[in-house]
């Protein structure tokens, strides 16, 4: 480009721009002139070669106008310029701006003849113009003559008629306008009155009838004014609607609803009583508890008033909260109350509209209601589960807004009456199960219920260790149900009604229950007779026992000796026998002791054994149960805990008299290991009954108190390093062993080593074991589905093993109360190596008689004091005779020495003891007389009989087998059979090792 410029400059020539700024714009845009167009049509082209150098020419020139030929020519010269190219580029140019040029002039020529046409046309339009101009000056002309010659006279008479007819139509128009003005007292009066019907059609008729004088201007100030009256009507019955909320008036509401129906609003008026009846239950509920808060708050200066209501719930105290809780309910009802009697009124009234009529003019009409009714149906239906979920938002926040683990239990009873009585509302109302009730309630209760199981726990331990397990006194046919805490399952109610409802349906003949709708639809509140029945039935319902007394140190019989928690059966023909005391008008001590005489003696039905522990143990159970009827949610934790209870009464009496204070081997160890070939020893009535492969705590009595002991029983409580060991929340949920009461004394013989006691004990919990067996088909319907299988193991593996108790306990007794040691020492001195057949007895079997005479008068003594049932004689006689057998056992295979008129004698004291025996006691068959007899006749076996004997018979003990071979056999087989002899001996008892 640089060269180009440069060429330029030396041979006087200017750039392309500037030889174009220099040309003016009408050179620069010049039209070939027409001898130019002459020269270009004479030369002779060829249009096709033409048309080629116009198609020859580049798109970009066709492009726009802006475009800069000179700038597009310029950049495309090459770097190096050549003067010839650039001349025949030039003329290529030329030829084409002559070709183009060309083209348009013959485009030119061609439009010439249309052009002509046209523009006589538009010289033709232009005369036509002129002409009708002056046709129209011609008719205005016309015209202004013949408005000149009419008559102005008929004229005048048409207007002054016309005139004297709207002046007319005006003095009507004027007085109706009087009136209306007027109208405005009028509603003002209809609106105190509260006819806001009336009020409504008569300014629906003043709106209409001013709309006609709406040309008027004082009628637009007086329709806005009705406009605003209008307004205002509908304010106040806004109004008049909200109070329909609380206090639901028939008449009230048919004017209402009547006046809605007029104004064309009655969907609009059913939202708006929504809101209003979301609004009331809001300032009902805030109103309510504000009240209690500012009362029991006094002087504060807390501005309660712009707290919000669930922080306003957490002021409420302890005192105050169940008579807020009941005035709470009470105003919700009256809203749900309300709500109620809405539904019903457009029920009626539905009915009666919807009678068919003839006319077939109201079809539409009829249709437009049965929209609206359809309508408001369905916005009731709706808000029956949009208000009841309000109100158990509002209880749910006032329940939780208060920690109840502390209240009292009759006070947190009410409570959960009271929730149980709302829920029924609930219930009836929309069909709900209040999940949101029932789940606050329950965490509630759960709450509760840990703090106060746990308290009752602790209070059942101090009883147990202050019991002196002597006999409560109760008459024959004592049941749990005579108790005030059992009173609710004999009424007919379900476990969600309150049991505010029960005496009526206890006292009234069966009938077809009324709902609580029906029964307070009037007048009355299903809450205030809540409370009123309350005070009625606290006896029965709400009664406390020992558990709730604060005055700890108090004996265990002081509180029952109180009336306030015996029954009235309970108060009747008894002696208190810790006092000696006979109340008045009752039999006499002598007579009531023969009423009451054992079963031992007598093999009478008498009254229950049991102490005041277990009464109060019953009665707990019955308050758990009540606790448990109300509130089904947590009925799982309730038996959970009931069981507990019983867990630990039993496993009190176990640790009380179960375990045996003397020297016995374990029972996982064999008491004599290996062959016992030595001088004979003396062996001990445990060691006895142990060795004889005998448990006396069965398997499932055993896994029951481990379980109890390692789920219930904080072993670490009394020890050194209690805080150290254990994780403190398990330990949280565990109770310290309990520790028997030093003034029961169960070391003297003359008591028979506290078999009073061991009898009290053990027969109370086999008697609370039957109560508990009596409550299973109860509690099985309250337990739900899943956790069934909890409550039949429970009594499966604890409930019923009670009774396995007897064994243990009374074991103890019997293996104390005979001299079995003595028995053994003057078997050892017997001479059994005879040869003459004897006739008589050895004197130790006298001595064993006579030591069972004296157990027997020592169980006659026992039996005047506490009655020993049959059952726990048996086990009694069963124990010493089981003990008595094998310490004859015992003694026979500690001979050394033995003829076979040594064995007729033992067979002759045994046939003796069997003899006198069963003169003592009634129990048969004699427990292992077999066991006896069979080691007896053993003596008499032969070396093969002996052998199969050993397999057979595994219940003797190896030195038992052992004396047999050596001292039976010893003589007539060789050492090698008796070394195989006593090798099979081994054999059976190394498995026990």
């Amino acid at each position: 480009m640089q060269k180009i410029k440069s060429l330029m400059a030396r041979q006087g020539l200017k750039s392309p721009q500037e030889s174009m700024a220099d040309l003016s714009p009408v050179e620069n845009l010049r039209i070939p002139s027409k001898e130019e167009l002459r020269e270009m049509r004479e030369q002779p082209i060829d249009p096709q070669a033409e048309q080629e150098i116009i198609d020859s020419i580049e798109e970009v020139y066709f492009s726009n106008d802006s475009f800069d030929m000179v700038q597009h020519e310029l950049e495309k010269l090459p770097p190096e310029l050549n003067l010839q190219e650039l001349e025949e580029y030039r003329d290529k140019l030329k030829r084409q701006q002559a070709a183009v040029s060309k083209k348009v002039a013959d485009l030119i020529l061609e439009k010439q003849p249309a052009y002509v046409k046209e523009l006589e046309r538009v010289t033709a339009l232009q005369t036509n113009l002129q002409l009708a101009a002056v046709i129209c000056t011609n008719a205005r002309r016309q015209l202004s003559v013949a408005k000149e010659g009419f008559t102005e006279a008929s004229l005048g008479l048409l207007a002054n008629q016309r005139r004297r007819q709207l002046l007319t139509g005006l003095l009507k128009s004027l007085r109706t306008i009087k009136t209306l003005q007027r109208t405005d007292v009028r509603l003002s009066e209809m609106l105190e009155e509260e006819d806001y019907p009336g009020a409504i059609q008569l300014c629906l008729e003043c709106q209409k009838a001013a709309s006609t004088f709406k040309h008027y201007s004082c009628i637009s100030e007086l329709n806005s004014k009705l406009q605003d009256t209008l307004e205002q009507i509908e304010e106040q019955l806004d109004v008049a609607l909200s109070k329909t909320c609380k206090h639901f008036d028939v008449s009230h509401y048919t004017k209402v609803q009547l006046a809605y129906t007029l104004l064309g609003k009655t969907q609009t008026a059913m939202d708006q009583l929504h809101m209003h009846f979301t609004q009331a239950i809001h300032n009902t509920v805030f109103q309510v508890v504000l009240g209690y808060v500012e009362l029991c708050a006094g002087n504060a200066d807390t501005k309660f008033q712009k707290m919000q209501y669930k922080d306003l719930c957490t002021h409420i105290t302890l005192d105050s909260y169940i008579p807020c809780l009941t005035d709470l309910c009470k105003a919700l009802w009256e809203v749900m109350l309300s709500y109620h009697r809405t539904m019903q009124w457009h029920e009626e009234h539905d009915k009666q509209e919807t009678t068919p009529t003839p006319d077939d003019a109201a079809a539409a009409e009829s249709d437009e209601l049965m929209v609206d009714h359809s309508y408001v149906k369905k916005k009731l239906e709706h808000g029956l589960t949009r208000i009841w979920q309000d109100v158990q938002l509002k209880v749910k926040a006032y329940i939780l807004g208060t920690d109840m683990s502390n209240f009292k239990y009759d006070d947190f009873i009410v409570v959960l009456d009271v929730i149980s009585r709302l829920m029924q509302v609930g219930e009836e109302f929309c069909g709900s199960k209040s999940e949101v009730l029932q789940e606050s309630i329950k965490r509630q209760s759960v709450n509760y219920f840990k703090n106060y199981h746990r308290a009752r726990l602790e209070e059942l331990r101090m009883f147990l260790e202050n019991e002196t397990w002597e006999l409560c006194p109760v008459k024959s046919n004592f049941n749990i149900a005579q108790l005030h805490e059992f009173k609710f399952m004999g009424q007919c109610r379900s476990p969600s009604v309150s049991p505010s409802r029960q005496a009526a349906c206890s006292t009234s003949p069966p009938q077809e229950e009324l709902s609580l709708f029906q029964q307070y639809l009037q007048e009355g509140n299903p809450f205030e007779m809540h409370i009123e029945h309350k005070e009625e039935e606290t006896e029965d319902v709400l009664a406390s026992n020992g558990y709730e007394s604060d005055e700890l140190e108090k004996s265990v019989y002081q509180d029952y000796d109180s009336d306030s928690d015996v029954p009235d059966e309970l108060k009747q023909d008894y002696v208190d026998e810790q006092t000696g005391d006979v109340p008045q008008k009752s039999a006499s001590r002598e007579t009531i002791r023969s009423k009451k005489k054992s079963d031992y003696n007598l093999n009478k039905t008498n009254a229950p054994i049991l102490t005041n522990t277990t009464l109060n143990v019953i009665r707990l159970v019955g308050k758990y149960m009540q606790m448990m009827n109300i509130l089904k949610p947590i009925a799982f934790d309730v038996i959970h805990c009931v069981s507990q209870l019983f867990d630990y009464y039993l496993y009190a009496v176990y640790t009380f008299f179960g375990r045996n204070d003397m020297p016995v081997p374990s029972p996982s160890l064999p008491a004599h290991g290996g062959r016992e070939t030595g001088p004979a020893r003396v062996v001990g009535p445990a060691c006895l009954y142990e060795s004889s492969g005998l448990g006396l705590i069965s398997s499932r009595l055993r896994t029951t108190l481990n379980r109890i002991q390692e789920s219930l029983i904080d072993m670490e409580a009394g020890g050194e390093n209690a805080g150290v060991h254990g994780p403190t929340e398990d330990r949280k949920e565990k109770v310290p062993s309990p520790h028997l009461s030093q003034m029961v004394v169960l070391t003297s013989s003359g008591t028979l080593y506290g078999l009073a006691q061991r009898v009290v004990a053990t027969e109370s919990l086999v008697f609370l074991a039957e109560q508990f067996e009596s409550l299973q088909s109860h509690l099985d319907t309250m337990m739900p589905a899943a956790k069934k299988p909890f409550l039949q193991q429970f009594y499966s593996q604890t409930v019923s093993t009670a009774s396995e108790l007897r064994k243990p306990i009374y074991w103890i007794v019997a293996a104390k109360a005979i001299d079995y040691e003595q028995m053994l020492l003057m078997m050892a001195g017997v001479k059994w190596d005879i040869r003459e057949i004897m006739s008589q007895h050895n004197v130790y079997v006298d001595v064993l008689l006579k030591e069972f005479e004296q157990f027997n008068k020592r169980l006659g003594d026992v039996s005047r004091h506490v009655r020993i049932p049959l059952p726990v004689s048996n086990v009694l006689w069963e124990h010493c005779i089981r003990l008595a057998n094998r310490t004859l056992v015992e003694g026979y295979a500690n001979v050394k020495k033995c003829s076979n008129e040594g064995r007729a004698l033992m067979q002759l004291d045994f046939q003796q003891f069997l003899m006198k025996l069963e003169k003592l006691t009634d129990l048969r068959p004699i427990p292992d007389k077999e066991f006896v007899e069979t080691y007896i006749k053993a003596y008499y076996l032969t070396e093969n009989d002996m052998e199969q004997f050993i397999k057979n018979h595994r219940e003797y003990s190896m030195k038992q087998l052992a004396n047999l071979v050596n001292v039976c056999l010893g003589s007539h087989i060789n050492k090698k059979a008796r070394q195989k002899l006593l090798a099979a001996i081994d054999d059976i008892d190394r498995p026990k090792r």
